[in-house]
């Protein structure tokens, strides 16, 4: 972008054209509470209409699976692109992930049928009021009483108690983290290491009571994005290993189930040059008034040092207001990009100013983050491309 004369930046893109996530009715969020209604779990909301209710319901959570990637890769996944029309109760729509559209923020809302806002996972990092310091929700580091920072049961949870068989069948690295526990824990865990086996035994589980929710989880597509990008040969060949993987549990499935394929977000590739990747680091106009840097490349939270937060708004809206939504909190918590409400615990945890990308560019930090700035593939905005995820189903 050319600062040759900051007199003359463009118009900053209007908040109200940020294409807020369908809370309430389309969003990861409400999966597993319209699940849980069609069981009759107490107090479970069927907030996606679309859906039938069945007996027996399992969630394939892939890592990184977007909507839009799918679309683009007939060939690699010929299977699940035929699913493609039964997406969201065959109305042939996607799900929103909610915003951001990363990883910690989207297991946070499936699991505890939550939005951000409430949950309490609202990014990759955000600031922890209780010490000021940046806490990597992904990683759960510094570590932090789960319970304190995450308060509410998961939909897992409510379910075993209503006497549902509740299992998750996933790496046996995530059983014990901080964010398994805040976010998908309840009934019982079972760790496999291969993609087969998985199948296999959510299977199993499915078939293990009269009512069952079960889910199970792949990670590896979403590394192999962020390491080659969706572009790569690499990424292309992990779709095919994910598209046997779907086929396989879906020829399992005992009778009165439904298989649901969804995922925590898609992802754009982002080309390795100073338009596209804007480093924080080496930029003091971005830098001036920051005390903090949280969030990821395409959704940064901002925050800024005392006294400071109007002039760091009004930077970032002049430097990136062609190519990025950028909000004060008030802003963003007004316009539902973290859900309709907000807790007041989950209030502090929220950037100064908030900075979601429309174009395909990132806020890079080559020094305080030189693995995440070193990532091809990216994600976290409000775009067709990180926002929509599938719903696929297959019914026995």
């Amino acid at each position: 972008m050319d600062r040759s004369a900051p007199w003359d930046y463009p118009e900053p893109l209007a908040l109200g054209s940020a294409p807020v996530p369908e809370y309430g009715s389309g969003s990861l969020a409400d999966l597993l509470p319209t699940l849980a209604a069609g069981m009759s779990v107490p107090g479970m909301t069927a907030a996606i209409p679309e859906l039938v209710p069945a007996d027996r319901n399992c969630v394939f959570l892939v890592d990184g699976l977007g909507w839009e990637q799918i679309k683009a890769h007939p060939d690699e996944a010929p299977y699940l692109h035929r699913l493609l029309g039964s997406s969201r109760g065959g109305t042939g729509r996607p799900l929103t992930a909610g915003y951001p559209a990363t990883t910690a923020t989207s297991l946070a809302s499936v699991g505890t049928g939550l939005p951000p806002g409430a949950h309490g996972l609202p990014g990759y990092t955000v600031r922890n009021p209780a010490t000021g310091e940046l806490m990597n929700q992904l990683r759960w580091q510094p570590w932090t009483a789960p319970g304190a920072w995450q308060p509410y049961p998961t939909v897992f949870q409510l379910a075993h108690q209503a006497g549902v068989h509740a299992a998750q069948v996933s790496s046996p690295t995530f059983q014990n983290t901080p964010l398994t526990k805040v976010a998908l824990s309840g009934g019982t865990f079972h760790g496999r290491l291969s993609g087969e086996e998985r199948m296999d035994l959510a299977a199993e589980q499915l078939a293990a009571g009269d009512r069952s929710l079960v889910y199970t989880y792949y990670a590896e597509l979403d590394g192999a994005g962020h390491r080659y990008g969706v572009a790569s040969d690499t990424w292309r060949g992990q779709l095919m290993y994910v598209d046997r993987l779907v086929q396989r549990l879906a020829e399992q499935l005992p009778p009165r189930s439904a298989l649901y394929v969804t995922a925590d977000h898609g992802m754009v590739d982002v080309p390795f040059d100073e338009e596209h990747r804007i480093d924080f680091d080496a930029d003091w106009e971005l830098r001036a008034g920051v005390a903090l840097l949280g969030g990821e490349g395409r959704a940064r939270h901002v925050y800024a040092v005392p006294g400071a937060v109007d002039d760091v708004l009004t930077c970032w809206r002049e430097v990136l207001g062609e190519q990025f939504w950028v909000a004060s909190r008030d802003e963003a918590v007004a316009a539902g990009w973290f859900g309709p409400q907000v807790d007041e615990r989950v209030y502090a945890r929220l950037g100064d100013v908030i900075a979601a990308a429309r174009d395909d560019v990132l806020i890079v930090a080559s020094e305080r983050e030189p693995k995440e700035s070193a990532m091809v593939g990216n994600h976290g905005s409000m775009t067709p491309a990180e926002q929509f995820v599938p719903l696929l189903e297959v019914r026995s």
